[in-house]
């Protein structure tokens, strides 16, 4: 899947078939629905892009302690891009692995 195509997704009512918790998180916080992101990543390992999203959502919670905490765990820098800039960032890098 490609990141326009994921993005396109978001039009739909639910995540595309087949995405990991990772991409489904973005897709869910997209789509205003940060608790069911934040759920969709718990019991997740660290691996595979889990721990940034865990990370940037945190950061559009506003518990920047929490969201660095997972930054470290993803070993990512804490992002000082707008959190628009960092969803797609992060959606960007996962639809490449």
């Amino acid at each position: 899947m490609t990141f326009d195509e994921f993005k396109a997704s978001l039009s739909d009512d639910a995540p595309p078939e087949g995405v990991g918790a990772p991409l489904r998180a973005l897709w869910l916080d997209a789509a205003n629905d940060w608790d069911g992101a934040h759920d969709a990543l718990q019991g997740q390992p660290d691996l595979n892009g889990s721990a940034w999203v865990h990370a940037y959502l945190h950061r559009v919670e506003g518990d920047l302690p929490n969201a660095n905490g997972w930054y470290r765990r993803a070993q990512k820098p804490a992002s000082s891009a707008s959190l628009p800039e960092e969803w797609e960032e992060i959606a960007r890098a996962l639809l490449e692995d």
